[in-house]
Formats: structure tokens, C-alpha cells, sequence
């Protein structure tokens, strides 16, 4: 869908380079890598009006005439549609010496003229160097090779160029320092769904920044994903956030295009019926190419993990199993709420020295709602960093300054001597060692915390920092049931050396276990308003209070 469009122009078609730009990919491209390797290229209707979509330009008379409308463009499509390949066929346009991507004027019917980028630079990314290769890259490398094109570049493991030497296309390092500064003209994120590594999002915000130096090559951005699952923190999601923020009106972008497909709510995907009409929705086009069968047919493993199957076949938004919360229903608890000086809460505490992150998390007792006090993460791609003791020292002081704090659960290892010395100054009976190695007690804590998201006992203001490490909790079972027979399990990072990190959240399992004792203990609670004593008079019975009314 089209996030965003100028209202006063929106009521008939917008000037277009589509149709040049679609002209050129058939007339001398090839489908890349698979079935069709080599095949004359030919656009399915969707593509075609994306392509006319992503092209359109500012009409004849306009202040910005003959300029792009859209700087970024982000495509949402399920997996097998070709997305990756689209990209190299508009990245080859905007290569070619003679690729009409660009308005130089118009003809007499107010129609635009293309016209090629002067010395093109056109980055390539993906979430691995690897996948660079295997992706868009290799994707352009095979359909320059295979095409009648062949001739008009200099086709390297590394690079291509036209061959006079005046435009260059290659996959980037993924990192923000190697692409800040360059002069790009296009750029492809392929696959953004996976980029959720600190190093890689770093790398995108600093390419999109690059976008507005070159004002005359009216430089712009490609993002492809199939639908991200929510909570792991994408680029992916991030710009499907954005999107939604800019069509509630919320942000004001018009340089926005954003189109995705999805399968309706309406499918019953309990019947293999009902999961085709899905998978043929979320098709669209690529329905009449695709083995729609052998899709389906996968619904039919009992093992087979059928979230994952609906979020990369249907493109909808479902949040993977592995996940331990459920993040959309996270953010959904969302309020505008400051919680007043003064007020009784509890706080969950967890952390490292010198790794991940380490943070401190307040909530209110009264109302369940949860606050981010501190939290001290290492920045990307510093090597030597110590959390700065003095800085966590001074949060605790002021929280236990401005509200009554009843308990403080900290998880003691790297900082036991410090929560010891809390202990010391705060008292024993507030400041208590919680460990959050010991499975059972850790298990039931998660259960709860857990639950409180899922019937909305729990309540926060959007910190990002937290609902971050929400996302990035992925589930650990251990060998234990509860008293019913039920699984048990707690939390843990994608992987051990996982740069996503969960401090925040743990933190936040904590404050919340705090906030449970407290109510138990009844703590925080409105105080029953006692019934007056009654007494017998000659009169009947009367309260106490109203018998001891002075008379007049």
C-alpha cells in the first residue's frame, strides 16, 4: 500500500517513468537464478504497477517537477515472490548508461523523459556479507551475464561497472563507518526481515543519511522482506512501524512508498482449503508460477512449525515460537501514564560488568505499571567498555529518593558486593538477592510475567529499550514440570554470543516478581473503609460517631 501521498494531486495519475523503466527490463534482461535462469524477463501485473509506483515523479508546473516523489520504498511480499530479483532487474536500470530512470523533461503530453544517473553508485546489502552475494548481488551478477547487457560492463567477483568506468555497483561491508560518506544513487536492503543486528541497523541508518547528498542524482532506497516477526527488532519492522505511524497521520513523510500483501484474517487455516485460499491471497501474481500445492502441503506435518509457515507464506505478522513473549500484545499495553512521586514500588535489577547490558526497572504496585529507571548497554563495536557503577549508584539513590520502594530484587552475580553495599544502605529487608540461575523459582517468575502481558495486568510507556529485549527473549525449557504436569522454562538470548540482549527484560521479570510479593504481603492495596461501631440507645441504634455528636 502507499503509505502516504499529497493530497491536492492525489485525484488523478501521478507522472510515472514505470513504463519506460518496465520497457527496458523486458527488452533486455533475464530471470536470474532458478527455473527460469536466462529466460526473457517478463514483469507479472503487481510488479509492473510497483515499478510504475516507485517511479513516479512531480508533474510538469510543480515546484519540484521532474524530481522523485519517493525517496524510500520498502516492499513486503510473502517468500518465493522474486523480491530479491526485482531489485537486481531496477539496480541494473539504474546501473546502465542508458537506463531511463530519471526525468529529463517532458513531452508535450506532460509525460516524463527518461534519462540515465551520471556516474551511478549503487550498494547492495544483505544480512550477511555471504548472503550479498547469493542475493541481490549475485542476482545482478547472473542477469548482466546471461543478458544482452553483458557487453555495456565490466563484470567483477566484487563489482560491476559500466564500461567506461563512470558507475560502479557492489555489495557494502555491513558496517556503519565503511558506507558513511558515500555518494550513493540507489541502494538495495534485500531481506530485511533478518537484519536485527545492532551492526546492521547502525549501517542502515547511516546509508539512509547519504541518501540527500547527491541532490542532482536524485538518489534513492529499495528495502525487500518477506513479513518480520514482531519483536525481533528488523529493520523489517522498523520501517513497517514507521509506515504505520505515517498512514494514522502520526509522522508526516511523503517520500514514503510502502506496499504490503498479506493473506486476510478471514482463512480458516485449520482446513487445507482454507490454507490454500490463504497462500493464493498472499500470492497475488506469483500464484499462477507457484507450486501452490507442495505450499500446502506442508501444513500437514504434525512437526511442522505452523507459525513460521504462516508468517512466510501468508506474509502476515506472527511472532516466531521460539519467542518468549508476545510482543505485539506488549506493545499494545502502551499508556500515558507518569507514575507520581511518592508512589510504592518495586524494583528488578540485572547486569553485567563488561558485556550486553545492565538495567534497572521500576513498577508501580498499585497500577502494574512498569518504568525503565536505567539501563547501560555497551555501544556497537567498542571492545573495551565497563558499566559505569557510579552512574547505576546514582539511579538507585534517586528512585529510592522519589518513591517508596518496598523491595529491590537484584540478580547478584558481577555485582555482589555492590548489592551487598545497597543492602547495607537501603536495608536488608529492601535490597534481596534474587538469582536468577535457579530454573524453578526463575520459571514461575517468567510464567508471571508472562501472564500479566497476556491479560494486560501490566501496562508501560513505550521505552524502546524495553520492549528491545522483550523482543529479543527467546524461550529456554528445562527439565522441570510444574505441580500440574506443565513444561517450565525461562529465558535466554537468540544464542550465547548473540549481540541481542535481554537485561532489560530480566530486569523487568524481576521488579515484576517484587510487585507480586508485594500485593501477597498486601502491599500497595486501598485500605477497607471500616463500618462505624453501633451502639443501642433508647432511641434504637446509632453509630458511634453520631451519638457523640455534640447536641444543640
Amino acid at each position: 500500500m502507499s503509505v502516504l501521498s499529497v493530497p491536492e494531486l492525489e485525484s488523478k495519475p501521478w507522472p510515472t517513468l514505470g513504463p519506460l523503466v518496465c520497457a527496458f527490463i523486458e527488452d533486455n534482461m533475464v530471470f536470474g537464478p532458478g527455473d527460469l535462469r536466462g529466460q526473457p524477463a517478463v514483469l507479472d501485473d503487481e510488479k509492473r504497477a510497483l515499478i510504475y509506483r516507485m517511479y513516479e515523479v512531480f508533474p510538469k508546473g510543480h515546484a519540484q517537477a521532474g524530481r522523485r516523489r519517493f525517496k524510500r520504498c520498502a516492499i513486503s511480499l510473502r517468500k518465493g515472490s522474486a523480491k530479491t530479483e526485482l531489485a537486481a532487474w531496477i539496480a541494473i536500470c539504474e546501473l546502465h548508461a542508458d537506463g531511463p530512470v530519471r526525468c529529463g523533461g517532458f513531452d508535450r503530453k506532460g509525460n516524463p523523459l527518461g534519462v540515465p544517473v551520471t556516474d551511478p553508485y549503487i550498494p547492495l546489502v544483505a544480512y550477511t556479507e555471504e548472503q550479498v552475494e547469493e542475493l541481490a548481488y549475485g542476482t545482478l551478477r547472473v542477469v548482466i551475464e546471461e543478458s544482452i547487457l553483458r557487453h555495456d560492463f565490466d563484470i567483477g567477483l566484487e563489482r560491476v561497472m559500466r564500461r567506461g568506468g563512470d558507475g560502479k555497483c557492489e555489495p557494502v561491508a555491513s558496517s556503519p563507518s565503511g558506507t558513511d560518506g558515500a555518494r550513493t544513487t540507489f541502494q538495495v536492503f534485500d531481506e530485511t526481515h533478518r537484519m536485527n543486528r545492532p551492526r546492521l541497523k547502525a549501517a542502515h541508518r547511516t546509508m539512509l543519511a547519504n541518501i540527500p547528498k547527491r541532490r542532482a542524482a536524485d538518489a534513492w532506497s529499495l528495502e525487500t522482506t518477506t513479513a518480520p516477526a514482531p519483536g525481533e527488532n528488523s529493520i523489517a519492522e522498523d520501517t513497517m512501524r514507521y509506515a504505520q505511524q505515517v498512514s494514522a497521520g502520526k509522522e508526516k513523510d511523503s517520500t514514503l512508498f510502502f506496499f504490503h500483501r498479506q493473506a486476510g484474517d478471514h482463512h480458516d487455516l485449520t482446513t487445507l482449503r482454507g490454507v490454500r485460499a490463504a497462500v493464493r491471497e498472499a500470492s497475488g501474481p506469483v500464484a499462477s508460477w507457484s507450486d501452490i500445492d507442495t505450499i500446502v502441503d506442508q501444513w500437514k506435518d504434525p512437526t511442522a512449525d505452523k507459525l513460521y509457515l504462516e508468517r512466510v507464506w501468508l506474509n502476515r505478522l506472527v511472532q516466531s515460537a521460539e519467542q518468549a513473549f508476545d510482543a505485539v500484545r506488549w506493545s499494545a499495553l502502551k499508556r500515558d501514564y507518569v507514575v507520581p512521586r511518592g508512589a510504592t514500588i518495586a524494583l528488578g535489577f540485572d547486569g553485567s560488568r563488561y558485556h550486553d547490558a545492565t538495567a534497572l526497572v521500576g513498577t508501580e504496585v498499585h497500577s502494574g505499571f512498569q518504568f525503565v529507571v536505567g539501563c547501560w548497554e555497551r555501544p556497537e563495536n567498542v571492545e573495551k567498555w565497563e558499566v559505569p557503577k557510579a552512574e547505576v549508584d546514582a539511579a538507585l539513590a534517586e528512585a529510592f529518593k522519589r518513591y517508596d520502594v518496598w523491595r529491590l530484587y537484584a540478580d547478584p552475580p558481577y555485582w555482589e558486593e555492590t548489592v551487598a553495599t545497597w543492602a547495607g544502605k537501603y536495608g536488608e529487608e529492601r535490597v534481596i538477592a534474587w538469582w536468577t540461575n535457579r530454573p524453578r523459582p526463575m520459571a514461575y517468575a517468567v510464567r508471571g510475567f508472562s501472564n500479566a502481558i497476556k491479560d494486560g495486568s501490566i501496562s508501560h510507556n513505550g521505552d524502546d529499550r524495553i520492549r528491545r529485549h522483550i523482543g529479543n527473549a527467546h524461550r529456554r525449557a528445562i527439565p522441570q514440570r510444574d505441580d500440574q504436569g506443565s513444561p517450565l522454562w525461562t529465558i535466554q538470548k537468540e544464542r550465547r554470543d548473540s549481540p541481542l540482549k535481554i537485561d532489560v527484560a530480566m530486569a523487568a521479570i524481576l521488579s515484576w516478581q517484587a510487585r507480586e510479593h508485594a500485593l501477597a504481603a498486601g502491599i500497595g492495596q486501598p485500605k477497607p473503609k471500616s463500618k462505624p461501631a453501633r451502639i443501642w440507645t433508647p432511641s434504637g441504634f446509632k453509630n458511634v460517631l453520631e451519638e457523640s455528636r455534640p447536641h444543640a
